[in-house]
């Protein structure tokens, strides 16, 4: 985080909605993805270019074939990067949450894609890089949650992985809240069909909320904890600038 920033905001608003507010338009553009519109509801094609909904199932299903490949290419990373934070935390009462989350990867979410990708029909070869190659951004996703991981700078881990979990309750607040006030069944979440709708069921509801608050407080007390450096020790003292290095590193994340 900038300095000009830490100025700026209110000494009341929270570290993370301070990284939030600064990703800006960015932030908009992810949690109102079309990508994530059109795969939740009945008229997932859009645009009235396919007319059925078994014709638009098949649509979706094509795209949500190469998209949970690449999606589960992230879990292991996902994983080393949440035991990582585990690790770094001060004390069992902060762990319990996480390690009871880790659980929930490596479970239920772990187990909606092998059910999926028995589903559609995709092979342990298909699923391998030499048929199915990384995407750019599987990539460098992948990169990003193994190099903060191995940096074991706290902070960092958690910025990524807050941005990485907030967005996807975002956005699927977003679709429950549109399908609870639309009468338009072309605009509603198809519940009939367990590759999106359990997808969505995966990132809301109580029990992912208090996870994303669990690990936004986590990422809060860091930033709070940096800042309060920067400000008694300045950024000419070398307390305060190895922090305010550590809070750029945080908003570049």
């Amino acid at each position: 985080m900038s300095s000009s920033m830490s100025n700026s905001s209110s000494p009341t608003m929270r570290y993370t909605d301070e990284l939030r507010i600064k990703a800006g338009k960015q932030w908009d553009r992810v949690i109102n993805h079309r990508f994530t519109k059109e795969l939740a509801t009945a008229g997932g094609s859009g645009g009235g270019r396919i007319a059925t909904k078994n014709e638009t199932n098949h649509f979706k299903h094509c795209i949500m074939k190469n998209y949970l490949i690449q999606d589960h290419r992230f879990l292991d990373s996902f994983v080393i990067l949440l035991a990582s934070i585990i690790t770094k935390l001060s004390c069992l009462n902060d762990r319990i949450a996480g390690c009871q989350f880790l659980g929930v990867i490596t479970g239920s979410e772990n187990t909606y894609f092998e059910r999926s990708f028995a589903t559609l029909g995709i092979t342990k070869e298909e699923r391998s890089e030499e048929i199915t190659p990384n995407s750019k951004v599987t990539t460098k996703f992948c990169s990003l949650m193994t190099e903060v991981a191995v940096s074991g700078n706290l902070e960092e881990m958690l910025a990524v992985i807050v941005v990485c979990e907030w967005s996807y309750l975002s956005w699927a607040d977003i679709l429950l809240n549109e399908d609870f006030h639309s009468k338009d069944e072309f605009c509603q979440i198809n519940r009939d069909d367990f590759l999106t709708y359990e997808w969505i069921q995966l990132h809301s509801g109580t029990e992912f909320e208090n996870v994303v608050q669990y690990l936004r407080e986590l990422l809060d007390r860091e930033g709070t904890k940096l800042k309060a450096e920067v400000l008694e020790n300045g950024n000419n003292s070398t307390l305060g600038a190895s922090s305010q290095i550590r809070l750029e590193a945080c908003e570049k994340r």
